[in-house]
């Protein structure tokens, strides 16, 4: 054997290594039952994508390719998915605030039940059957009877303007 028939290094074996290999592909399930149990943890969609070049890293395995080879198609499966389906995932997975309550007065019509003062803290408004705590968005004084539009709420009141 001349440097030709020289295999690389990281595809030579040894019987150790050989010995070892042999278990790889319960290591890969394993690794993919590990990674898809953190995933159904987290919903973070990242350990997914591991999980699935885990299980496709399994028949490299069984073929016998050396381990590194193994890890080559558990990387190039792991990212491929990685990359072409986790913008689409989160997109469709993508947590949106809800509107409570509150926020659906804003744009609603009030009519001032105490005459509102930002300057004496004062004012309350009642709108969609309810009563609210009040404050003028431009600080004017609005007398009690005046309707209102609600423009926006900060905590337990409500902000407003003149119409």
């Amino acid at each position: 054997g001349g440097a030709a028939d020289r295999t690389p290094p990281w595809i030579e074996r040894s019987n150790e290594d050989m010995d070892a290999l042999q278990w790889m592909p319960f290591v890969w399930l394993l690794m993919a039952v590990l990674l898809g149990i953190l995933e159904a943890a987290t919903i973070q969609l990242v350990a997914i994508w591991f999980a699935i070049g885990s299980v496709a890293a399994v028949p490299a395995a069984l073929m016998g390719l050396s381990f590194f080879w193994q890890v080559v198609v558990f990387l190039a499966v792991s990212l491929f998915c990685l990359v072409l389906t986790r913008p689409l995932m989160k997109k469709f997975l993508r947590v949106r605030p809800t509107r409570t309550n509150a926020d659906s007065l804003v744009g609603m019509i009030g009519v001032v039940v105490e005459e509102i003062d930002n300057d004496r803290a004062q004012g309350r408004v009642y709108v969609n059957g309810l009563d609210w705590s009040a404050r003028s968005e431009e600080g004017e004084i609005l007398e009690k009877g005046e309707k209102v539009l609600i423009k926006a709420i900060e905590g337990v009141k409500v902000l407003v303007e003149r119409i």
